[in-house]
């Protein structure tokens, strides 16, 4: 067993959505590669004997295991998994200073620790485990599969491939030499007044208040995020945000080029309305095999797929015959 940092845990439940009665809840630590001591919730069915199959959670970028990840977590331990939703470094409960940096490698490398974690534990099945990743830890997951042979399926729900919005920026809208110098700048500029006060500046989460004039897709994100139904005080995107410079490696960074060599079953989920739709519907055309799919969920937006929007967006029964049917 390696060794783990000692972490300050949350005990109570402080979730945004209610505890479920079918399943055992706690909290476990396990370390990855870097030496950074990840937190996560385990969720088991209740009553369940012998061994499991597995499933690990993360995502939204910027999000915490209270959020959206929990929720799919817990949700499929209803449905006889064993599953883990974790931070992922810098974040959350895991450990890792600074806080609120990221890597793309780190990112993976989350993921695959998860995986060495579950492929151990006395109550798994190492033969028969998954991952889900949303948003922007969709584009990590499907990362993840390029590498670990272990996982058997892999779903992304409302996935963003974050190098190509931070090369890019939204809808490819500011893909030229240009645009990414200027931000390059910004962003080294930053690394420079950072090293001088000795602390690092954030971006900021969601935009609060809301302009009057502001796009749909960030009255979507402020919509979860900053109000009741998605807020967490751990939460990057409902606070003070990521830093400032962690945009450096996803700008020079380019996921998804082995995608097409996935050998394990991949399900892609998207809102049909989602502004985010486009990064799902290309990196899908990028997978090869005829254990890929992709589902398009009618008029769903973006942070419909994060909790069920209110109308059971989530489409937890083909998940899970998705998981059972690959993870045999």
């Amino acid at each position: 067993m390696m060794k783990t940092e000692e972490l300050k845990l949350t005990q109570e439940w402080d979730k945004t959505f209610p505890k479920s009665d079918k399943v055992d809840h706690c909290k476990v630590t396990f370390m990855n590669h870097f030496g950074i001591t990840l937190a996560a919730d385990m969720y088991v069915p209740k009553g369940a004997a012998g061994k499991l199959p597995a499933i690990a959670v993360s995502g939204p970028f910027g999000a915490c295991k209270e959020q959206s990840s929990g929720l799919y977590a817990q949700t499929m331990a209803e449905r006889g998994f064993l599953t883990i939703a974790f931070d992922p470094s810098f974040t959350g409960e895991s450990s890792g200073w600074p806080r609120a940096m990221h890597s793309p490698d780190i990112d993976v490398e989350d993921f695959q620790a998860a995986v060495d974690f579950l492929s151990c534990h006395e109550k798994v099945v190492p033969e028969r485990i998954g991952i889900i990743g949303i948003c922007g830890w969709g584009g990590m997951a499907l990362q993840t599969a390029c590498i670990d042979t272990r996982i058997k399926a892999t779903v992304t729900s409302t996935m963003y491939d974050m190098s190509r919005v931070a090369g890019n920026g939204y809808f490819d809208q500011a893909d030229n030499k240009e645009a990414r110098h200027q931000m390059r700048a910004m962003i080294n500029a930053q690394r420079t007044k950072d090293y001088q006060n000795g602390d690092y500046a954030r971006q900021g989460g969601v935009v609060d208040p809301l302009p009057e004039d502001a796009p749909f897709f960030v009255k979507d994100y402020y919509d979860y995020y900053k109000t009741p139904r998605g807020y967490h005080p751990r939460s990057l995107n409902s606070n003070d945000g990521w830093t400032v410079n962690t945009g450096t490696s996803l700008m020079n960074t380019r996921l998804f080029t082995y995608v097409g060599e996935i050998d394990s079953a991949v399900l892609m989920v998207h809102g049909e309305k989602a502004h985010s739709c486009y990064m799902s519907r290309d990196a899908f055309k990028l997978l090869k095999g005829e254990n890929k799919e992709l589902l398009i969920i009618p008029d769903a937006v973006h942070t419909d797929l994060y909790d069920g929007g209110g109308k059971d967006a989530i489409p937890f029964d083909k998940i899970e015959e998705f998981m059972r049917r690959w993870m045999k």
